[in-house]
């Protein structure tokens, strides 16, 4: 192969490297950040107590257009085998397939959550969910996992994991600001990596199709 031949080939890879890098960047950035402002992403909110040094934290947030009293009734009953969590039907399809599609109506008994409420994750018997951590009626909503690993690594590697979900009114209550933030601890250092680089781009999707979900549903466009 003649020099210039190698050296082409040398620059397809660097510029195919280069664009595989700034592609997993930007993935990385909205799954972070998706829909937030730089003010939601430093505000202090309930739930930040239960996990005060994570290695990722997660803002996302929407407007909405009904009053927080509209949305609130959907985040009670979010749930694995409950009313889902308004992600795409595809999702639910690829990842969950078990799982049916999330609800479109409020259902009045799902509402009854309060603070120690098991809200799963996963099909009985996997003992995947989250506990409620905190709950401020009509406000904000937290949930905690420390079992989002399977059965057999659970030994080997630690994730608590929480999700607080808030509501504030907007415009005078007539709309909604929606906050989604997690934040967690993983080891050892290969889970780490792999929330980082792997589950924070997976995040952009899933969380950005659940706001979009909520807020389809509490305008009553579903």
């Amino acid at each position: 192969m003649s020099e210039t031949g190698t050296a082409g080939r040398r620059r397809l890879v660097w510029v195919a490297a280069g664009a595989a890098v700034a592609t997993e960047a930007a993935l990385v950035h909205l799954g972070r950040t998706y829909g937030s402002t730089l003010a939601e992403r430093r505000a202090w909110l309930p739930g930040d107590e239960v996990v005060l040094d994570p290695c990722v934290q997660t803002d996302h947030a929407i407007t909405i257009d009904a009053p927080p009293s509209a949305v609130w009734p959907w985040l009670l009953q979010m749930g694995w085998g409950r009313a889902g969590w308004y992600s795409a039907r595809w999702v639910d399809v690829l990842l969950f397939p078990a799982n049916g599609p999330s609800a479109d109506r409020i259902d009045p008994a799902l509402q009854d959550v309060s603070v120690g409420t098991f809200i799963p994750d996963g099909p009985p018997g996997t003992g995947c969910g989250f506990t409620v951590e905190a709950l401020e009626p009509g406000t904000a909503l937290v949930l905690r996992s420390t079992s989002h690993l399977p059965r057999n690594m659970r030994d080997r590697a630690r994730l608590d994991w929480t999700w607080a979900f808030v509501v504030r009114p907007k415009d005078g209550g007539r709309r909604t600001r929606f906050h989604f933030r997690s934040r967690w601890v993983t080891s050892p250092w290969w889970m780490t990596l792999g929330g980082r680089f792997l589950v924070v781009p997976a995040d952009f999707v899933m969380a950005r199709d659940m706001l979009r979900g909520v807020r389809t549903r509490a305008e009553g466009r579903g």
